[in-house]
């Protein structure tokens, strides 16, 4: 059996959580809407057509912000006709996803959905094939109190009071040459500080999030990110983040015929990479402009994505909602997500805002069938763990553990692992990974400054096939459960992670 050791300290503290760290995105793309949090022909419909069982799998997750209404999709959506009576909304061609999109649910249905779920909307805005008109009158519409024509026109629409939605993405992906509307850094950099002027006139409280990298592969990475935040740092808050994971092989459609595991699950190493970089470049232009405020980060697209390659191929084009960029997750793809978890919070300290993309049946830790069941991904329980149980603020650890080499990396540690504190509850929760997918791993956490605690919770999420995933006949294949591998003595905490295992031990402090 392989040993590790973590040492944290009370005193030492990477940054408090932003909540919205946990949060998630629904796109008008495949059946992330329309059979997915809507089929009002549902036998658990509710009287807006809204999935009752799909809402209560959502509220378990404890999203706090959800991006919506792309994506892609939005650089060509006309916003105004998702609005108004539901019989005079056009149906229209969809071009980012080659479907027809029938304009049922709209900013004001979904906003009423987020509501359902506890949560808030994450606004975005088509810098495609609009610009400064269309933003300044969705933030009126949206925000504005009333007594103008576009506040009115909500208020017409049966919603009085304003949506106050907080947080806007100025676009989405405009580096990538599929985007609708495609721009050059300079030409996107220009255009996002004038609609980020108008929509601050109209409400001064948002908050604005700028167009990043679509990928640290992409061919203009970092440099997209220092020409946008020179026009643009004095009037956002955010620059946007996105990375996709797919397993090393061969073949890169669905899995591999020979999946190399080990690359798979050092992932997240790449992800941090790319977090770095973007860090280090916001830092250089705000240091070249001599500027005070910090512009921080919203990784707001992150997941695994690999299994639905081959299968999109195959679905014919302009269908209502057809199933497209549906994965079928399996457990090694749920060990990754808990990894990449553990990197949004080690970097807590510029990441403020996170997506897992996306929330139902596109690229989801929830999927439903049509009429049927709604059912958990593996992938939907260590960013359940996170979301209920990561908060307070995030603790500096020292990690002292067993690395391997695998086909991609080197020096990539068995052990992945943080530390949260949240003061307020007197509680402390380590999150780990044990990669190894032969042996067991004894790990000592050695918790200074904290004395007085107990183990309340050991959740153990392990499985004898990597490869087993979570289906509609099996819903519950693979799922935690409770165990007894931790134990206290002192500030000392000793964890037996099973081989290739998520793993949440859970400290309360004992009452006097």
């Amino acid at each position: 059996m392989q040993k590790a050791k973590v040492r944290v300290d009370k005193d030492f503290v990477i940054s408090e959580i932003d909540k919205r760290i946990y949060g998630s995105f629904i796109e008008h793309l495949g059946r992330a809407i329309y059979t997915g949090i809507y089929e009002p022909t549902h036998p658990k419909a509710d009287e807006q057509g809204f999935r009752k069982d799909v809402i209560e799998l959502v509220k378990a997750l404890k999203v706090p912000i959800i991006r919506y209404p792309g994506g892609n999709f939005v650089s060509g959506y006309n916003w105004e006709d998702g609005i108004g009576p539901k019989e005079l909304r056009p149906k229209k061609l969809e071009l980012a996803w080659r479907s027809i999109e029938p304009n049922e649910i709209g900013i004001n249905e979904f906003v009423d959905w987020t509501k359902k779920v506890n949560s808030e909307v994450m606004m975005a805005i088509n810098l495609g094939t609009r610009g400064i008109d269309e933003a300044r009158n969705l933030v009126e519409y949206c925000n504005f109190p009333g007594g103008t024509y576009y506040s009115d026109l909500r208020r017409k629409h049966g919603y009085e009071n304003p949506h106050k939605i907080k947080v806007w993405n100025l676009g989405n992906e405009m580096d990538g040459e599929w985007q609708i509307g495609h721009k050059l850094p300079h030409e996107y950099g220009r255009l996002a500080r004038e609609v980020a002027k108008v929509m601050r006139q109209v409400d001064p409280d948002i908050e604005l999030v700028v167009c990043g990298s679509s990928g640290p592969g992409m061919p203009t990475f970092p440099e997209w990110e220092r020409i946008v935040l020179e026009h643009t740092y004095d009037v956002v808050d955010y620059v946007s983040l996105h990375y996709y994971a797919n397993m090393p092989g061969p073949n890169h459609i669905d899995l591999p015929d020979n999946p190399d595991l080990k690359s798979f699950l050092a992932k997240n190493l790449e992800m941090e990479g790319f977090i770095k970089t973007v860090v280090s470049t916001i830092d250089y232009v705000k240091a070249v402009k001599r500027i005070n405020k910090n512009v921080n980060i919203s990784f707001d697209e992150w997941n695994v994505w690999y299994h639905s390659f081959k299968k999109d191929k195959n679905v014919e084009p302009w269908q209502i909602a057809p199933p497209i960029l549906e994965e079928d997750y399996n457990f090694a793809d749920a060990l990754l997500v808990g990894c990449m978890i553990i990197s949004l919070l080690k970097h807590a300290d510029r990441i403020k805002i996170a997506c897992l993309a996306q929330l139902v049946n596109v690229l989801a830790p929830i999927t439903t069938v049509k009429g049927g069941i709604a059912y958990r991904q593996t992938i939907y329980y260590p960013f359940m763990h996170a979301a209920n149980y990561g908060h307070g603020v995030v603790l500096l650890s020292k990690i002292d553990s067993p690395k391997y080499d695998s086909k991609l990396y080197t020096d990539v540690p068995l052990l992945e692992t943080v530390v949260t504190y949240d003061e307020e509850n007197s509680s402390i929760t380590i999150f780990a990974v044990n990669r190894d997918p032969e042996n067991d791993l004894l790990v000592e956490y050695k918790l200074d400054g904290f004395e007085g605690y107990k183990v309340v919770e050991n959740i153990v999420y392990v499985s004898d096939d990597p490869y087993k995933g979570n289906t509609p006949k099996n819903p519950d294949s693979v799922v935690p459960t409770l165990a007894n591998n931790s134990k206290i003595d002192g500030n000392i905490v000793e964890v037996l992670m099973p081989k290739f295992s998520w793993n949440i031990v859970r400290l309360k402090k004992n009452k006097e």
